[in-house]
């Protein structure tokens, strides 16, 4: 019997400017985003709605438009996961053991200001816990679970999940609000 190892997969850089305020972490692009080489590219996942309407970066605007949008209002994205073994694009079709966590101890070095990180879901989460925390020295930050906006996740309806989303916009305009508050 012959078994045949899932295909090795690679998250993107990371996408954030210095003065980035919080943290969005998914576990690993799905399919359509690598192929896409876009972050959240599946045309049923609800992250860029969601972001159209907490900052304006929408699905309606080119990919990198959205993500000027999204640097500009404090917030960087990037996966928990590096690389790994996984068919499809399913969180649960990934292969434990072939988990290599990104550099999250170097995006931290190069972002101070983050004080929130938010997973986009339980697995993002979960591989945090498993393969970050407690490895790495990690600055005072905030951690909050958000609901998966992954199609996958039907569960929890739109208008739900952005009502809890809205937690990534108040705590970027927080961490505005106290940089000006400093400033002046």
């Amino acid at each position: 019997m012959s078994t045949t190892a899932a295909p090795l997969v690679r998250s993107f850089a990371p996408l954030f400017r210095a003065d980035a305020r919080v943290l969005v972490l998914g576990s690993m692009p799905g399919a359509a985003s690598l192929a896409a080489a876009q972050y959240y590219a599946h045309p049923r996942n609800a992250f860029w709605p969601i972001m159209g309407a907490l900052f304006g970066a929408g699905p309606e605007l080119p990919y990198a438009q959205r993500l000027e949008r999204l640097a500009a209002a404090g917030v960087a994205l990037w996966d928990v996961i590096g690389c790994c073994e996984r068919a499809g694009s399913l969180d649960s079709a990934i292969a434990p053991a072939s988990v290599e966590p990104n550099d999250l101890a170097g995006l931290f070095a190069a972002c101070p200001a983050i004080g929130h990180v938010f997973f986009n879901g339980t697995a993002a989460e979960t591989a945090f816990r498993r393969h970050v925390r407690g490895r790495i020295a990690l600055p005072a930050l905030q951690f909050a679970r958000l609901p998966s906006t992954s199609p996958a996740h039907a569960a929890c309806g739109p208008e739900a999940k952005l009502a809890d989303w809205q937690a990534v916009k108040a705590a970027a305009d927080q961490h505005a609000a106290t940089q000006s508050a400093l400033a002046a």
